[in-house]
């Protein structure tokens, strides 16, 4: 550590605030979202899944308000053996939009900005190495541990000047807005997609000036027909693959927990070796093949919900599917429509459409095959088909190379930051290459 450098404990420079207990009878379905423990979703905070509190922000609620920027920690989990939804998991919330805090989850603040940048703080923080630290000394079962606002505040921290800690602080925090704004151009994307299936195939927008005729869909332009989604895809279940041929390194695993709810978190998959996955390559995953959930829970748990539909990423290919999820790849005319596929099974017709056929409790609903193939779509005819595949071609080529340059920047950042922090390399010996990405 370099001399000028200071040890201190978190507690000495920043604080943590415990959230509100707030009652299940008063969490809606809108309003202002509540962060739970599950919605730390390291290294952001994800209200995909959240529930919402309707009622007025009075004065005892109001020191609960979480605004954008603040880094929240997980305080109750499980232990160092699942360590993708440990005690201890840190996040920024990064939505324009007011939060509120529930109970086990905790807000960290600075209350010695003098001497502790904050940029520089969150970063130092939500890494792996204090993750499992908090995780291996944390109280309670494997299912249900807990850790304490005294134990986070018992971690030890080597900063280097405020200036410094500073210019640290900038560069990693310019890596962390370029792979936001890489996520939301790739939302923004998506949602283009979507707007122009709709436009396609919902509203049938070019197709208005002929004729049309009735189907079980309603109305649809004339000559086509109403299929099933059967006639157009293959499939492949996943594989029960076990926990006990986890290791470190090798080949991807890939389960529902994993999915985002339009991608892959390559980080908290699994891993198997090489040879154990050899034995198993008819489960491997290619570039934007499409995985449907066929277990999960009812709406509007999206993070975990039965029908759930993502698209594979590039940095995922080569990843192998685990049980309790389908993959689906078109199988027309010797030619991809992956993306025509995706924009049929995201749109909402088809989770409506889904959520009314699944079977099974609250928490562990499932869906049958035959009935995702049974699923009635509207047919124009291969020439349209292609037509809109085509138009969709550059807009998944360039989400696909969005999400290569985040792994590329993930991986530099996290390269980056334990050398950083440790005073081991110092910021001007990296200046470069920084530049060079950003």
């Amino acid at each position: 550590m370099p001399k000028n450098w200071k040890t201190y404990k978190l507690g000495d420079i920043a604080s943590v605030q415990n959230g509100f207990a707030f009652k299940s009878k008063n969490l809606k379905d809108s309003g202002i979202p509540v962060i739970k423990i599950k919605n730390i979703v390291s290294p952001n905070i994800s209200i995909d899944d959240a529930s919402y509190f309707d009622g007025e922000i009075d004065e005892k609620l109001s020191k609960y308000l979480i605004k954008k920027g603040d880094f929240l920690i997980s305080m109750t989990g499980s232990t160092v053996n699942v360590m993708s939804s440990a005690v201890g998991k840190m996040g920024r919330y990064r939505l324009d939009e007011h939060a509120l805090l529930n109970q086990r989850a905790g807000k960290i603040y600075v209350t010695k900005p003098e001497t502790v940048d904050f940029e520089y703080l969150c970063q130092y923080l939500n890494r792996y190495e204090i993750h499992y630290g908090l995780a291996l000394n944390a109280t309670g079962s494997a299912n249900q541990a807990n850790i304490s606002p005294a134990q986070i505040k018992d971690i030890e921290l080597k900063l280097p000047p405020l200036p410094e800690q500073k210019a640290i602080a900038n560069i990693l925090s310019a890596i962390d807005d370029k792979i936001e704004n890489n996520l939301a151009i790739n939302n923004t994307l998506e949602d283009m997609a979507m707007a122009l299936y709709k436009h396609w195939f919902v509203d049938f927008g070019p197709f208005q000036d002929g004729e049309f005729i009735d189907s079980e869909l309603g109305p649809i332009p004339k000559g086509w027909e109403v299929k099933r989604l059967g006639d157009f895809v293959k499939h492949q279940k996943g594989y029960a693959f076990k926990s006990k041929w986890y290791q470190e390194h090798g080949r991807l695993i890939v389960r529902v927990s994993d999915t985002t709810h339009n991608s892959i978190n390559v980080d908290s998959c699994n891993k198997i070796s090489k040879e154990i996955a050899s034995n198993h390559l008819a489960y491997s995953l290619d570039t934007d093949d499409v995985i449907i959930a066929t277990v999960g829970s009812w709406p509007p748990n999206y993070s975990s919900v039965v029908g759930k539909v993502v698209k594979v990423p590039k940095t995922a290919e080569g990843g192998l599917l685990n049980q309790n999820a389908v993959r689906l790849k078109m199988n027309i005319d010797d030619e991809l429509h992956q993306g025509l596929l995706y924009c049929i099974l995201k749109e909402n017709r088809f989770l409506n459409y889904i959520v009314n056929s699944a079977q099974g409790s609250a928490s562990q609903a499932s869906i049958k095959l035959v009935d995702i193939f049974n699923y009635p779509i509207p047919y124009s005819g291969i020439k349209i088909t292609k037509e809109f595949s085509k138009l969709l071609e550059s807009n998944f080529a360039e989400q696909n190379l969005l999400t290569v340059e985040n792994q590329t920047l993930t991986k530099l950042r996290d390269t980056l930051l334990p050398k950083l922090i440790s005073g081991e390399v110092r910021l001007k010996e990296f200046q470069e290459q920084i530049e060079s990405v950003l």
